[in-house]
């Protein structure tokens, strides 16, 4: 039987027309993937180009937030005592810290000069009296007289009006002895009122000026019942009345409060502080606390129901103003806002900003209005007032 010499030929072609199929499609699958991988990759690095951010729906505030401020602590009464007389101190009674009622004797002073000008006043006034004392037996003589033609009426005048020349002479001069008089009475130095002496500024034997330019002798305060003195920021300044509670600590008493009261407010702002001057008062029947001393005093603001809680994080602040970028859509939207309250880590919104604003909690650098963002959840998450604890700053 013979063979076909052209059947190897058409082995071969097949073979070669498989194998020329064959490595188009894994061609054509290579240009598939590879085509399909850079649509891909497009695709996610046009993802990445919109930036991602976290939304927070604005919350209520919740509970009442506390004030706290420093304070200056004073005495409700203070009184630097200075001499009224010169002279030498002769003596001092009482020393710092020492309690004294009203009128209590503190010090003396030796003032001989105004003891003589006193008995040199007193002897004016006894030549005074005597003088008038003659000058109304005199004019009593001679209106006697005046009936029997004796003397005329010009000279009975004249003696009349001697007499009186002469009593107002008597009346200058025992004015003078009690002005002399109360003038020696300032040698004694005393208490205004009840209180503790707080300073003693002189000792025996110094030279004392009674021209009051000096230096206090003694300083008397009133401490049963201080005054705080607290500069309050002037965007607190109306949640603050006059018989508005408060709570006072000091350092050197740590873990201790004292109830305190509003009395008055300047009802002025300081414009180089911004802030206006509140007075409280504290009893202080236990002497504990010390005047002159620094003082943390807080106040219990009241909730505002209209006022919406954001991050701190989430405002604005350039040339356009105070802002927060909200998401409308998936697309950035500013609002202007203005602030009520600054709690720290967030603020409390008085104006601008919606309960259903979705507010990005901290806005990417460089956004601008219409840009288009990706929420990371959907979900908004609310302001919780727990999140933003903290006292309002100072």
């Amino acid at each position: 039987m013979s063979s076909d010499p052209t059947a190897p030929r058409r082995g071969l072609k097949a073979t070669g027309l498989a194998a020329a199929i064959l490595a188009a499609l894994v061609v054509a699958f290579g240009i598939g993937t590879r085509a399909s991988g850079h649509a891909r990759l497009k695709e996610w690095t046009e993802a990445q180009a919109v930036p991602s951010v976290s939304v927070v729906l604005p919350g209520t505030s919740g509970e009442g937030r506390s004030l706290e401020l420093p304070g200056r602590i004073e005495a409700h009464a203070r009184a630097p005592i200075h001499a009224r007389v010169s002279g030498y101190l002769k003596s001092w009674k009482v020393d710092i810290g020492a309690r004294v009622k009203a009128g209590q004797l503190l010090a003396e002073i030796e003032a001989p000069d105004v003891q003589q000008q006193l008995l040199q006043a007193r002897a004016d006034l006894a030549s005074s009296e005597a003088n008038a004392a003659l000058a109304e037996t005199t004019a009593r003589r001679w209106q006697s007289m005046l009936g029997s033609d004796s003397v005329s009426q010009q000279e009975v005048d004249e003696k009349n009006g001697d007499l009186k020349a002469k009593q107002a002479l008597v009346k200058a001069a025992r004015a003078n002895v009690e002005r002399l008089q109360a003038t020696e009475n300032f040698t004694r130095i005393v208490a205004p009122f009840d209180g503790v002496v707080t300073a003693r500024e002189t000792d025996v034997g110094q030279l004392i000026n009674g021209s009051g330019a000096g230096a206090e002798l003694f300083v008397v305060s009133d401490v049963s019942r201080l005054r705080v003195y607290v500069n309050v920021p002037q965007t607190h300044a109306a949640s603050i009345a006059v018989g508005s509670d408060a709570t006072i600590a000091v350092p050197e008493r740590v873990g201790v409060t004292y109830a305190a009261r509003v009395e008055a407010l300047s009802q002025a702002v300081n414009a180089a502080t911004g802030t206006t001057l509140i007075q409280l008062s504290v009893d202080n029947a236990g002497g504990e606390l010390l005047p002159g001393g620094y003082a943390d005093v807080t106040f219990a603001l009241a909730q505002n129901a209209a006022a919406l809680r954001i991050p701190a994080s989430a405002l604005i602040f350039d040339q356009g103003g105070l802002r927060v970028a909200t998401v409308a859509g998936d697309k950035v939207a500013f609002k202007a806002v203005t602030i009520a309250r600054d709690l720290g880590r967030a603020v409390e919104i008085a104006t601008g900003l919606d309960a259903a604003d979705r507010v990005i909690e901290t806005p990417p650098d460089g956004v601008a209005e219409g840009d288009p963002v990706r929420v990371v959840d959907a979900a908004a998450k609310a302001a919780s007032p727990s999140g933003t604890s903290g006292h309002a700053t100072r």
